[in-house]
């Protein structure tokens, strides 16, 4: 089952700054997705995931009891979750391939094509605001979890 924090690319310096704050070293933040050897701390434990692999799905959606309560909350604690249902819907509809790459176009800055991260209002590598689709949906969103972390 594939993360959906994964989908977000965070740059080195974000990492570094989420790293401090949970003091931790950069290299346990780091994570490549649910289904990669690299996971970061918080996804090590993930029950979203032990409870996929023990039921033998890929996602979420396949399970006869979603949406459950654990998925329902981890949705509801980050800005980057926020299309999780719509994004599960769309993997069902198109499979995960080509929501992966649709959900990339909405990472990247209008301007230059980068891929920014939820969290980057400002385009990493020409400063454009927004910096991508994402954010310009749900910046406000972003905006106060940013003001309380």
């Amino acid at each position: 089952m594939p993360c959906f924090s994964s989908k977000i690319l965070i740059i080195r310096g974000s990492l570094k700054e989420i790293a401090k704050r949970f003091k931790l070293p950069i290299e346990e933040m780091k994570c490549y997705g649910c289904r990669s050897d690299k996971r970061g701390q918080y996804c090590k434990a993930c029950k979203m995931y032990a409870c996929a692999v023990e039921k033998g799905i890929n996602f979420c959606s396949e399970c006869d009891e979603y949406p459950c309560s654990d998925i329902k909350q981890f949705q509801s604690e980050r800005p980057h979750r926020i299309e999780l249902w719509d994004s599960l819907s769309r993997i069902k509809e198109v499979g995960y391939k080509s929501w992966l790459k649709e959900n990339r176009e909405n990472y990247k800055c209008p301007e230059c094509k980068v891929i920014n991260s939820a969290y980057d209002l400002k385009c990493r590598k020409c400063g454009e605001e927004p910096s991508c689709g994402y954010v310009l949906k749900h910046k406000d969103a972003i905006v106060e979890v940013l003001k309380n972390l």
